[in-house]
């Protein structure tokens, strides 16, 4: 073992300077390259991949890696360039050669030229290559890097000391880091991996082993041969794990590997994966294709989790459930994060997308089908009103000037980072639910079991999927879709009733309050008074009439099918039941991606149909949020948004109340901003619209409670404690002290710590830092990762700005996993906005050096700058990321940009707003 170290770091030595040699090269010929390259972000399709034998020799003391493989390969233009993509890699010189695959010949490239910005290798030969298959063979070595990506390092600690495991983590574009080779999805091959490590680790991949074989203390191991996949779905692990192990009812082997001695905490994913992969197998009419999945928790992931074919791999946050000390949102996490990896398996790797433009195809439908999956196994969780939590979100993001379009063009291929967002993800699933909605669940299924079947082990875009749903249904799915996949935002409908007929209009909603250019073919819902019958039709043009729902235009929908395609005439005693306690809602169970303003009259009949609980806790949601959304947007009153959110006083819907608890984080920052004077009013009616179901569940666990009170009883405590509700902090801060006595006390169970670290933190200060000092005490000896994160979360939460600060020092300390640094932001004060803001400044170098390689960098940026509210503030974040910015953030930095133009538009709004004041007093002194 120490000769293979000492072996490893002499080539690294020696490689410097052929790289350095290389990287001259590519300097002095990287203007020519659009002529050998034709000026394209994509490989030529003139050499094709079939199958990698790869060879793979990690020396994890080193922190090395060396590497041989044989390609073979189908070139089917006359061609003498064969262009690859290759980074951070040391092709060794001489090692490189092709044949024909079934001649002796020997071919050697005349030149080897490196272009490191592209991240390629041209190997160019003398002549044309013959057509037809070959064989292309090289060795190579590089670095297990600490960045995350590629092929890298990860630290745990064993025996007393630190160790390193080798992970990889390929998407979108890394594989390039661990062999040379074509990185593109559409680029399909076999692959073939056999690696040599000491005897001692454990060697995860794709598939199962096929051979293993030791000489002394090395062992070589030879796995099976892959499916045709994409290089991004490559994995391999080597480590020291524990693993338990279960079989689905279809016989597929799942495991879940975790480090030495926390198995049990696997338990719970091991129970989800063996349930959901038969749930996958028969709702895509395709069983899972490989012989085993094995799942692991990795230390150091910069993601939550990735969903390498057979072979996932984890935050341990995402992975691991501690029955004691993890809380019931942890559970339901991991639930819906394994469920989500494992429909990839399917949507992603058996079918792939066919370039990085079509990522929502993978990540979109991997979240919506989680949803699916984890709503029929856990159907008291009521995922599907959760769900509108994802819709929220991708509202925020798409209401912006600087959003993007689901399909969305991508050049370099280091531009995909930054759509891995709300857009890809949030709003594609949310337009998948609306699509499924429209054709109704069954034609809906049967389209994807097309679909799947259709391009199984190959690539496909957004207009195959909707071209077989069509087909499957004999929809105008491309008509519907379209819309909204290739253009960015979504519509605001305003509703007027005027007689016996409502009028539509739809424009595009911007949170500037500005008209956008956007139209959408809008698939409408729309109920009255009951949910009993529902109308539904597509908006095709810019205004739209409608006959009111219980006179002769009311249709009653049949049960599962929202189409419009099963339509019933109500019966003429049905109406005049209609007209009384009347009420209409636009967007039934928020299942479109719309927003309603609605005009005063149906406004004020929902507001009385939430006082007497007549509406559904999505449509419950949707009314609120809609009118924070128009708030926002400066086209509605403040105060009106007010006595809406007074409504909610008595609600119990979990999503609802959080969804309640988020609007009023925003509506306090835009208060306190505008009206420094009015924010104790602010929170004190913000308090007293908890008090109410906090009291209900109180703080201790009762038996037999749902897990839906298990977490809402968290969200609430924290919220009171965010808005000074006296009588919570003090109780918190009782039992932070038992806590602090004794670890395993029942009177803080992990549901509420998050409430009470933070309100231990209020008191904290330059001159009293003991709850600081104890907080980093519980850090540094949990092993458990669901309280490291809890801490860190918590940290920022003195009002001091010193001491924030000292936090945010902190966070970029040894003692914090890269992954986690974030947190620490997430949980800034808003005393402590300002210096945080100089603290990412004076470290921004430090910072870029060790996250820019990947999309943790864009956190630093949204968790410190979107907490102000001010154009002064909005151009000197501007200015610094112009000079000290990359292409890499530029999306994010833009958008944050706008986003506090926007805050600082609605403090001028609220300034100008007659009355506002007053009224908020008289809220918070009811």
């Amino acid at each position: 073992m120490a000769a293979r170290v000492a072996a490893a770091a002499a080539i690294v030595l020696a490689s410097s300077f052929i790289i350095r040699r290389q990287l001259n090269r590519k300097t002095k010929s990287s203007k020519n390259l659009s002529k050998t390259y034709n000026g394209s972000p994509r490989l030529p399709r003139t050499v094709l991949p079939r199958r990698y034998n790869i060879e793979l020799t990690p020396d994890l003391d080193a922190r090395a890696f060396q590497g041989k493989q044989a390609i073979t390969l189908d070139i089917v233009e006359p061609t003498a360039n064969i262009i690859l993509n290759a980074a951070d890699l040391t092709i060794k010189k001489d090692t490189v050669w092709l044949r024909g695959k079934d001649s002796r010949q020997i071919l050697w490239p005349v030149s080897q030229e490196l272009y490191e910005e592209e991240e390629l290798v041209i190997l160019k030969f003398d002549q044309p290559l013959p057509i037809g298959e070959a064989i292309l063979g090289m060795e190579f070595n590089g670095t297990l890097n600490d960045q995350m990506k590629g092929f890298y390092r990860s630290s745990y600690e064993a025996g007393g000391e630190r160790r390193n495991m080798a992970v990889t983590q390929f998407e979108p574009a890394d594989a390039r880091r661990c062999f040379p080779c074509w990185d593109e999805p559409n680029f399909k091959a076999v692959f073939k991996l056999t690696v040599h490590v000491h005897v001692d680790r454990v060697v995860l991949s794709n598939m199962p082993i096929v051979d293993e074989q030791a000489i002394g203390k090395i062992k070589t191991i030879h796995f099976e041969d892959s499916p045709l996949m994409s290089t991004y779905l490559v994995a391999l692990v080597v480590g020291e794990f524990d693993y338990i192990e279960g079989i689905t009812k279809e016989g597929n082997k799942v495991r879940v590997y975790t480090a030495h001695g926390k198995t049990e905490q696997g338990r719970f994913a091991l129970e989800v994966a063996t349930r959901v992969l038969p749930f996958y197998a028969e709702y895509f009419g395709t069983t899972y294709p490989l012989p085993k999945l094995d799942m692991v928790a990795v230390p150091d992931f910069a993601a939550g989790a990735m969903e390498n074919y057979g072979l996932v791999t984890y935050r341990d946050t995402q992975l691991l459930f501690d029955e004691k000390n993890s809380a019931a949102a942890n559970k339901q996490r991991v639930a819906i994060v394994v469920a989500h990896e494992l429909a990839h398996q399917w949507f992603g790797n058996l079918v792939t997308m066919e370039w990085w433009t079509h990522l929502w195809l993978n990540e979109g439908f991997a979240t919506w089908v989680s949803y699916l999956a984890v709503e029929h196994h856990f159907p008291e969780w009521k995922i599907w009103t959760q769900f509108s939590d994802l819709t929220v979100d991708a509202f925020r993001l798409d209401g912006l000037v600087q959003s993007h379009p689901i399909e969305v063009e991508v050049g370099h291929v280091r531009e995909v980072d930054e759509i891995f967002d709300a857009i890809s993800y949030e709003k594609g699933a949310t337009i998948i639910r609306m699509l499924q909605n429209y054709l109704g669940p069954q034609k809906f299924q049967k389209g994807l079991v097309s679909y799947i079947k259709r391009y199984a082990y190959k690539n496909a875009t957004t207009e195959d999927l909707w071209n077989v749903l069509s087909e499957e249904s004999g929809e105008p799915v491309r008509e519907l879709m379209n819309s909204w996949t290739k253009q960015k935002g979504y519509p605001v409908v305003f509703v007027k009733a005027k007689g016996d007929v409502l009028e539509l209009e739809q424009t595009q909603y911007l949170t500037s309050g500005l008209p956008g250019p956007g139209e959408w073919v809008i698939p409408l819902t729309l109920c009255r008074t009951t949910y009993t019958r529902i109308t539904s039709a597509l908006m095709r043009a810019k205004s739209h009439q409608v006959m009111k729902p219980g006179l002769d235009k009311l249709f009653e929908v049949e049960s599962g099918e929202t189409g419009g395609h099963a339509i019933n005439a109500l019966k003429a005693e049905d109406i005049s039941q209609e007209h009384r306690n009347d009420w209409l809602k636009l967007n039934v169970g928020q299942t479109g991606f719309y927003r309603v303003q609605y005009d005063e009259e149906l406004a004020a009949s929902l507001r009385s149909a939430i006082l007497a609980g007549a509406l559904e806790a999505t449509d419950r949601l949707g009314v609120l949020d809609d009118t924070y959304a128009l708030c926002k947007a400066c086209k509605q009153p403040f105060a009106i948004l007010l006595s809406l959110m007074e409504v909610y006083r008595c609600e119990t819907d979990y999503t609802v109340l959080t969804n309640l608890i988020g609007v009023a984080y925003g509506v306090f920052q835009a208060i306190a901003d505008a009206r420094p004077d009015a924010a104790k009013d602010a929170k004190r009616f913000i308090a007293s619209l908890l008090q109410h179901p906090a009291k209900r569940l109180g703080w201790d666990v009762v038996a037999g409670e749902s897990h839906l009170d298990s977490m809402l009883r968290g969200e609430l405590l924290t919220g009171l404690v965010d808005f000074n509700d006296e009588e919570t902090i003090m109780e918190a801060k009782r039992r932070f002290d038992i806590f602090l006595k004794d670890r395993s006390t029942s009177v803080l169970p992990p549901d509420t710590r998050k409430a009470a670290f933070k309100a231990a933190m209020l008191d904290a200060n330059g001159s009293d830092k003991s709850s600081y000092q104890a907080l980093l005490k519980i850090y540094r000896e949990t092993d458990l990762s669901h309280e490291k994160v809890r801490i860190l979360v918590s940290l920022a939460a003195s009002t001091d700005p010193n001491l924030v600060r000292e936090a945010l020092d902190f966070s970029l300390s040894s003692e914090v996993r890269s992954h986690d640094a974030v947190y620490v932001l997430n949980g800034i004060s808003r005393e402590g906005r300002e210096a945080a803001w100089i603290w990412l400044k004076e470290n921004w170098n430090k910072i870029w050096n060790i996250w820019s390689k990947g999309f943790l960098i864009t956190r630093f940026v949204t968790s410190v700058a979107l907490k102000f509210s001010s154009d002064e503030k909005a151009d000197e974040i501007n200015e610094f990321f112009t000079s000290n910015g990359n292409p890499a953030i530029e999306r994010t930095v833009s958008q944050t940009v706008e986003h506090v133009r926007l805050n600082s538009q609605l403090v001028r709004y609220i300034r100008e707003e007659e009355g506002l004041q007053e009224f908020l007093k008289q809220l918070a002194t009811k």
